[in-house]
Formats: structure tokens, sequence, C-alpha cells
């Protein structure tokens, strides 16, 4: 990252002198992701003294709010701030842990400000979870790279124009904007900011004690959904996680490894090595996996599942599906409807 300001950086020194080596203050969406929040502050907590006694020594921080109430997370659980907003340069980071993407619009205007200020004064700014929608929409993020989920791609996509969120890696450092997909990602960018400024050994110390077994790079793929292939070659993974999160508009083989920074060729061996099958392949077998999921959990009808898995149409679709299943969408859905059927009987 960029050398901080002079304010920011006398700030810190003044931390340093009296032995605290990591300062963070929290925001706290209204319903927040409590998973998300809670494994980034035990890294700190695990990383600020020995043992485990939870003391902030190396490590310090703050739950911040507007006012005093107690902040509902979105499993119900409530959290009690410490103190309220103030100055920013008092932390060596933000953090913005996002919760529900449907509230987003909630976000009070006095964040804003107060990310604002923080931005203008040069600290840090952190986004975990939906963290990074916040930090977007308070107009923190503009020119910056920004990690979202997988699982959030689309409502970024659909929310905030001009921006290409990246869903296919667990945190990314851009500067002074730091973002993660939230969940297990969290305690890796904890544990990145901990390795940073406290040390590598009480980073792994917290990871360790939170039974993970080592710390993870940013460019470490995120898990996705439906993925049936399972390798530990990370392009190979990355590959076949920007397939999924285009099934709509499906990019070809050279666009992928574009993307990536290989050729089409390098990327070829690698899922030669890794899977024995081709990225054509692997990727159509991703797609008609989403169309058969679709098929049994939905009431969708296939042409709408076919466009909504990336075929032309349903005739090619049905094509395909025949050639990797063995029969028609239409009768894999009959199929799976009259296994229920008997089922039920069963239990009668």
């Amino acid at each position: 990252m960029d050398r901080p300001p002079p304010s920011v950086l006398s700030a810190s020194l003044q931390r340093r002198a009296k032995g605290l080596r990591l300062s963070v203050g929290f925001i706290l969406a209204r319903r927040f992701t409590l998973c998300a929040f809670a494994n980034f502050v035990d890294v700190l907590r695990l990383a600020a003294d020995e043992g485990d006694r939870s003391r902030h020594i190396l490590c310090d921080w703050k739950i911040l709010s507007r006012n005093s109430a107690a902040i509902p997370s979105s499993s119900g659980i409530a959290i009690q701030p410490d103190e309220q907003l103030g100055d920013p340069t008092r932390f060596d980071y933000i953090v913005v842990v996002g919760g529900l993407v449907d509230e987003i619009d909630g976000f009070d205007s006095e964040y804003v400000a107060y990310l604002r200020k923080a931005a203008a004064l040069g600290v840090p700014l952190v986004g975990v979870c939906t963290g990074a929608f916040l930090l977007h929409s308070a107009g923190v993020l503009a020119g910056y790279k920004c990690c979202v989920s997988w699982f959030h791609h689309r409502d970024f996509l659909d929310q905030f124009d001009g921006l290409d969120p990246v869903s296919d890696q667990i945190f990314i450092v851009d500067r002074d904007r730091l973002t993660c997909s939230g969940g297990a990602s969290s305690a890796h960018l904890a544990a990145y900011l901990v390795d940073k400024h406290v040390g590598r050994a009480q980073a792994s110390k917290s990871l360790h004690i939170m039974i993970i077994d080592e710390a993870l790079t940013g460019e470490k793929a995120q898990p996705g959904a439906m993925l049936d292939y399972r390798t530990d070659d990370p392009i190979v993974l990355r590959a076949l996680l920007i397939t999924q999160q285009n099934i709509e508009t499906p990019l070809s083989v050279a666009d992928i490894a574009q993307r990536m920074g290989k050729s089409k060729r390098q990327l070829e061996r690698r899922f030669k090595t890794a899977l024995g099958v081709s990225p054509q392949a692997a990727f159509m077998d991703i797609r008609l996996s989403l169309a058969r999921h679709m098929l049994e959990s939905s009431a969708k009808s296939i042409t709408m599942i076919a466009v909504e898995c990336g075929f032309c149409d349903s005739s090619h679709m049905s094509r395909m599906f025949r050639r990797r299943f063995g029969c028609s969408p239409l009768e894999s859905r009959h199929a799976l409807a009259n296994g229920r059927a008997v089922a039920s009987a069963a239990c009668d």
C-alpha cells in the first residue's frame, strides 16, 4: 500500500510508542453478517495477547456507531457498540462489515460521511462480506479493485454500474482499500493485517487456535457452488469459478485465459494435467450440472433454464443434456417427480 499521509502516520506512531501495533475500528451494518465479523475480530483477539487471555496489548479494536443502540446481526444476535464515531485517524483501519444485500440502501448518512472523512484523511478502508457494497455506495471505492462473494457477484453488477468486481479470490488488497468475500476469508484478511503489523508468528497462532491450517493469500480462489471438479491447481479452480460466474453469457476459453493473464494453450495444459479433461468439456459440464440442479429444484420452464445456463435455445441444451446424462431435461424432471411420489408412498 502507499505511504500514509502525515496525520495518519503521526497517529500510528503514537500508538506504536504505547506498544500497540494494530488498531481497528469496526462499523457494523444493520443486520451484518455475524460470522464474517467474528472471524475477523477473533484473529485480532488471539494475536493481541499471549495465550488466550484476550487483553488488548498488541492489537486493539472498537465497534463504532452513530449512537449507543445495539446493532442487530442477520442472525438476530445484537452487538453493543463501544463508542460513537469520532476521529478516524485513531485507527490503522476502518472495517465495514456488510449484511443483507436487500438492506444496503439503508446505510446511514452519518456512516457515509465518516467513511468519506476517513478516506480524505488517508485511513485505509476495509470491506468485509457485502462491506464492498457499502464502501462503493459511500463513494470511496471508485478506481479500486474490489472483492465480493461469488454468491453476490450478480447483485453487485445489478446495483453498481461501471465496476467489475472480482469474485474468484478470497480477498484483494488494492492500495488503501481492502475487501474480502466474507465467511472464512475474513479470518485470512485479518491474518494478513496481523502479519503485516504485528508479526507472522502471531498471525499463524491466531489461525491455528481457530483450527485453520494456514494463512491463505488473497489470490486463493473462492469455493464456489456446485463444482463437481476437485483440484488444488489455483489456475484451474479460478477458471472454473469465472465460468460459473458468467453462466448466462459464457466466455470462451481464450477469453478466460486472457482474463487470467494466461494463454489458451497454457490453460488447456493445466486442465489436462489437473482434471484430465479440456476446459471446454469442464465448462460445459458446469452449465449442464446447473441446468439439472434447476430442473430438480425449481418450476422454471426448460426454455428459461436454457437461457439462464447460457444455451442459445432449449434444443441446444437438450442435445447436450442427453449426451451428458443419457436422458432429456424433461425426462429428468419427470423421473425426479416420480421418484418423489414413490418415496412419499413408501412413507405412508
